[in-house]
């Protein structure tokens, strides 16, 4: 009795948990179950051979029906029209032989054999006889017609089946006399005939939904063709070639698309020059008081000793802010060159080992240990050098000011990586809490702090750093991207991957 009502109970519970349910929910619930039980829409090159296909297989479905039942129609009509003619001739040739009163029929079927004539069968004043194929007799005839050409002296026809094969059986009254004649036509040769132009007319019509489905294809890659050029050109434009444009076309409806992609094309162009523009100019604007102020600064940190205690607190604050401000100029600075396109690389062959190390060492943590592999310590690199080692400095203040810490960085041979030796990769990883998988694309976007930053330990920077590590790294062929770490341990992994080349190799 406990257990059943303990039972009851729940299900009491359960009852009211889900009458209680939000309507919102219940309809967000429902709408979901909507979206997964519904198919998965097809693509438009698919969606135009398909149309092409089924209007192949029906136009090829409509002129085989037509085309076989006009066939079967000319077909039966004409071995109908033979069929009675000799049929009348025949029963002519009966009539004949038995206009002289003769007291059987036999006359007129020894005439009729002797002609070759075989399926037929007379009645002679209520008396069957049949010529020499006994197997069409009187018996395969159908009673409706025999009611007709017997007791009404109609002549008729009609097709039955005697076996597996049809059969025109054609009734004739012979007037002179007391007797009726009739005779079967075989139709298994049309059968044949009319069989052999169904399969015809059926490979016909394959044919024609091939052709059909080839042309949908062709039809559907021309179509779809203005289309991939602008995905193409959207692809471009987002990869920073703003000037990309399609190419104008007399076509009515593709003019509209290409106009319009165009136009959407310069306007952004226009946007992103002006907005370059603009970061450049307020960039240069500062520099001039920006430097005043740094050297006013210096004369003021010269006399530090000087003043008092609270001064020097604030002299402090004011020396740190200066600094941070001018690394914030120089960051948009370098990011409105790369708007206008105007970085050029001076590349030199360096030994990616020592220049790790001489980057660290000049960095904001030069204790930064560097690990490396033997093999990396042969390992050189085509860069720019003051560019790469703004990277290393843009990583390493990012794992000091977000990370928790000092970072460690290792120099590596990529993952599966086989012989020869094409790419390196240096690792900088901190100990801070690293980053959510869904914010791994963010960090590298500029200004981007917002969610990260909330997690971070400081909010010093303007999210410009991981930016230009992003924008400098694809200059020189490579990529980068943040991970978790490797230990299992809380933290975030920054990997730079560079093209490589082995000494000796």
């Amino acid at each position: 009795m406990l257990a059943s009502t303990g039972t009851a109970g729940g299900a009491s519970n359960d009852i009211t948990a889900a009458l209680t349910i939000p309507p919102s929910s219940r309809a967000d619930r429902w709408r979901q179950r909507w979206r997964d039980i519904q198919p998965r829409r097809l693509s438009l090159r698919s969606r135009i051979l398909l149309m092409f296909g089924f209007g192949a297989l029906l136009l090829s479905s409509f002129l085989a029906t037509a085309a076989y039942s006009f066939t079967r129609s000319s077909v039966v009509n004409q071995r109908d029209k033979a069929g009675i003619e000799q049929a009348y001739r025949n029963a002519q040739v009966a009539q004949n032989e038995l206009s002289a009163n003769n007291p059987s029929a036999k006359p007129a079927i020894d005439r009729l054999n002797s002609l070759g004539v075989a399926r037929f069968a007379i009645n002679y004043r209520g008396t069957w006889s049949s010529g020499s194929s006994t197997q069409f007799g009187p018996d395969n005839i159908p009673v409706a017609l025999l009611q007709r050409v017997i007791d009404d002296s109609t002549p008729s026809r009609m097709i039955t089946r005697i076996g597996d094969d049809p059969v025109l059986v054609i009734g004739i009254p012979l007037t002179v006399t007391d007797a009726s004649y009739f005779e079967f036509v075989a139709l298994d040769d049309a059968s044949s005939t009319l069989d052999s132009v169904l399969l015809s007319l059926l490979f016909a019509g394959f044919i024609t939904t091939l052709a059909g489905a080839l042309l949908g294809t062709l039809v559907a890659s021309r179509a779809v063709r203005p289309l991939g050029d602008a995905a193409q050109a959207a692809k471009a434009i987002a990869g920073g070639r703003l000037d990309t444009r399609l190419e104008p076309t007399e076509d009515p409806d593709l003019s509209v698309l290409a106009n319009s992609f165009n136009d959407m094309a310069a306007a952004l162009q226009a946007r992103v020059e002006r907005d370059a523009r603009f970061a450049s100019d307020v960039s240069h604007e500062l520099r001039s008081p920006l430097m005043t102020l740094a050297a006013s600064a210096e004369v003021m940190q010269a006399r530090r000793d000087d003043m008092p205690e609270r001064a020097q607190a604030a002299l402090d604050l004011l020396v740190a802010d200066v600094t941070r401000f001018q690394g914030l100029v120089e960051d948009l600075l370098e990011i409105s060159r790369f708007d206008a396109g105007a970085i050029r690389l001076n590349l030199d062959d360096l030994l990616v080992a020592e220049f790790v190390r001489h980057a660290v060492a000049a960095s904001s943590a030069p204790a930064t240990p560097v690990a490396v592999t033997e093999r990396a310590e042969r390992v050189i690199i085509r860069g720019d050098r003051r560019r790469l080692a703004r990277v290393m400095a843009n990583l390493i203040d990012n794992a000091r000011l977000h990370g928790g810490g000092d970072a460690t960085i290792a120099i590596t041979e990529p993952e599966g990586e086989g012989e020869p030796l094409g790419h390196i990769w240096i690792t900088v990883e901190d100990h801070g809490l690293g980053v959510p998988v869904e914010e791994r694309n963010l960090v590298f976007e500029r200004f981007a702090r917002g969610a990260v930053a909330g997690r971070r330990s400081s909010s010093d920077g303007a999210g410009l750093g991981l930016s230009l590590v992003d924008e400098h790294i694809r200059m020189h062929g490579g990529r980068v991207w943040v991970e978790d770490r490797l230990d299992g341990e809380p933290g975030a992994r920054f990997v730079l991957e560079l093209p490589a080349d082995e000494v000796g190799v």
